[in-house]
């Protein structure tokens, strides 16, 4: 199984706080991932210093064999990464289908030339319904094709989550990283994200690397590996029967504050 993403030694400082700890794991291509540890542990600064939002301390970041240390997170895009936050960000006073139109790379008609040459050859119009056709396509793939014209600002926190990977999707990732999609969600549409999710993989071969704060609900989600962090190191590496039975992961959680409780036996 070939690399998408390898991460080699990865620090990060905020003056005299060493937020991450020279960490090192790679994702292969088609593995549907979880990273997982306590509140505070360095999940969300990890993402940040993947996909470029962060400038790294020290360490080397690789997408699909290429060097991207020193990229800017749209260049990082470009090669086909796509990210989540933990708070979505969707266009409020925007339809649903009207969010998933809005992120595909390389559109035409995101310049005033574009919009001419649009009015001289209508046929250009082609990939406008390719769009639209690929958007219900996505919510057709989460199961929430109902929402098409439902504005954002109505939905649940659960269905905005959904619709956030809507959006994601629409740019065509080879690689995504999710920063816990499902918090704050009720159980039963939270285990429908993750079935969503890896059918995803199941059917499309991207990779998906998942932040999860909840290390009882993730062991049951049918991911193929977990990373565990436990401040600012990589605890261990390894499948969701062996995160289960290590106890120095069992003692991190039960160390924490955030501990949503014990693991299953």
């Amino acid at each position: 199984m070939s690399s998408v993403l390898k991460v080699e030694g990865l620090r990060k400082e905020f003056g005299g706080l060493v937020a991450v700890q020279d960490i090192s794991f790679d994702i292969g291509e088609g593995e549907f991932v979880g990273l997982i540890g306590p509140n505070g542990c360095g999940k969300s600064t990890t993402f940040n210093c993947i996909s470029g939002l962060l400038h790294k301390t020290a360490g080397t970041v690789e997408i699909f064999g290429k060097d991207v240390t020193e990229h800017r997170p749209d260049q990082i895009q470009n090669l086909g990464l796509t990210r989540t936050f933990q708070h979505t960000r969707l266009w409020r006073q925007m339809t649903v289908i009207e969010n998933l139109l809005v992120p595909p790379r390389h559109q035409f008609g995101s310049s005033f030339s574009d919009r001419i040459k649009a009015l001289l050859a209508p046929k250009l119009n082609q990939q406008e319904s390719d769009r639209l056709e690929k958007a219900y396509s996505v919510l057709d793939q989460l199961e929430v094709p109902h929402m098409a014209h439902n504005l954002t600002s109505e939905l649940s926190g659960g269905q905005s989550k959904l619709v956030d990977i809507g959006r994601s999707m629409m740019g065509d990732p080879r690689l995504l990283l999710l920063d816990e999609p499902v918090a704050g969600v009720a159980g039963p549409l939270a285990m429908k994200i993750f079935n969503n999710l890896r059918n995803i993989v199941d059917e499309t071969g991207i990779s998906i690397l998942i932040i999860e704060h909840n290390m009882d609900f993730i062991l049951r989600q049918g991911v193929d590996r977990i990373i565990v962090m436990n401040e600012g190191r990589v605890l261990m590496q390894g499948t969701p029967e062996e995160v289960r039975n290590n106890r120095q992961v069992v003692e991190a959680y039960l160390g924490s504050d955030g501990m949503s409780g014990d693991v299953e036996e």
